[in-house]
Formats: structure tokens, sequence, C-alpha cells
């Protein structure tokens, strides 16, 4: 992928939902594509690069579980359900035409961007995940020991990266201080507790500059931290 930001194909037959799908999407740093309908999402596989789509079901013309086999023939991007359909049913029906996930609405968008952040992690190559782990508009250069906001760098010290290198590899898993200092330190003791938040609060504040990453570090009181990623 290279420096580009993730491609995104949301498809859906309310522009209201699309818009504002759409411009979240965009502040969490994808090239968002839309389309209302199949026939439009099908025409623009054959001019965008997509790393993800999210499908309506219920649309006009093709619903989106005819959509689903048609766009297979076309990427082998990782396609998720989001409907108002929520019977037991039509998950399973959804599923088994190989969406990645099947999503019922109502559904925050902070969710939404999770669940997509998830699905594309999971399908790159194995390769590229160990050169770049990336949780967009997040990236983590591992060849290179920098990290970015979108294309934008943003600078740490070896501690900090280092931090945000455990947290990237672990998402959604609680680090103690004690396996955060035997990782970073190479040993642990109660005393180095106090130079982990010292760390953990340098890094936090430098990532919360950065629209998209304000929240992505969470304190687990008493314990340690939980990095905000494929939970």
């Amino acid at each position: 992928m290279g420096e580009k930001a993730y491609g995104l194909l949301l498809v859906d037959d309310d522009r209201e939902v699309l818009n504002i799908h759409g411009e979240y999407l965009r502040r969490k740093g994808y090239r968002v594509y839309l389309a209302r309908n199949a026939a439009e999402a099908l025409k623009l596989l054959d001019e965008a690069e997509v790393h993800c789509i999210v499908l309506d079901v219920m649309m006009p013309g093709m619903d989106g579980f005819e959509a689903i086999e048609e766009l297979k023939k076309k990427t082998e991007a990782p396609i998720l359900f989001l409907t108002g359909r929520g019977a037991e049913t039509d998950r399973i029906q959804g599923l088994s035409l190989g969406a990645e996930d099947y999503i019922t609405k109502p559904c925050s968008l902070e969710e939404l961007a999770l669940r997509i952040r998830i699905r594309i992690r999971r399908s790159l190559p194995t390769l590229q995940q160990d050169a770049c782990i990336e949780f967009p508009p997040l990236r983590v250069n591992l060849t290179e020991r920098k990290v970015f906001h979108g294309e934008e760098e943003i600078f740490l010290s070896n501690r900090e990266y280092e931090l945000l290198v455990m947290f990237v590899r672990n998402p959604g898993r609680e680090l103690t201080f004690e396996e955060i200092g035997l990782k970073i330190y190479g040993t642990y003791l109660e005393e180095d507790r106090k130079n982990i938040m010292v760390t953990a609060s340098r890094l936090r504040k430098k990532l919360e500059g950065y629209v998209g990453l304000e929240h992505m570090i969470e304190t687990v009181w008493g314990k340690g931290y939980r990095f905000r990623g494929d939970l």
C-alpha cells in the first residue's frame, strides 16, 4: 500500500447515511468512495483501489445479498454488511455468502470504524503487517522506526516509540506495568512504574494532538494500559 491511505467503498441507498459515514471515515484517514446501489459499486471497483467494502442489504434493484456475489468476482477486499435487517436468518445468509462481518443498524460510528480497521488488518499480507502496522489514521513503520498520522510524521522519543510498538502489536489487550517494564527495560522493579506512567503520559499527549488518535490509549487503573485496536 506504500504511503497511501486505505480505500473504503460504502454502498447504501440512503444518501444521508452515506454522507455521515463517509465524512467520519475520511477524518479517520481513509479514502472513501460512495455508491448508492450495486451498479455504482461495481463500476467504482473498476476505477478505484478498495481495501474494504461496507454494504447495505436493502437497496433498489440488486440487493446486498445479490451484490456481494458480483463484488467478490472483482475484488478480494473484505466485505462487511451494515443493514437494518437483523434477523438471525439474514445474518446467517450474509455470512454464508462470504461477508467478513454482519453489523446491524443502528451502529455507532466508532464501532463501525473499529470493525473496518480489524478486517483490513486481518486481510493484509503477513509481510506487510510485519513491516508496517496501521490503525488508520495511525501508521507505525517498523522498518524505519517512524510513526505517522496519515502522511504527517509524529516525532517520538525512543521510549515512547517502543511503548507504542508494544501497544499496536497487542491491540485490545490489557498490558500490565510488569509486562511493559520487562519488554522495554528488560527487567521490572516497582519503582519502574512511575517511569512507565510518565512515558505513557507523554505518548498519549502527543497522539491526542492529532485528529482520530485522541482516545487510543486507555488506562487500566492500578494495572497498566490498553490500546484501542481490534478489541
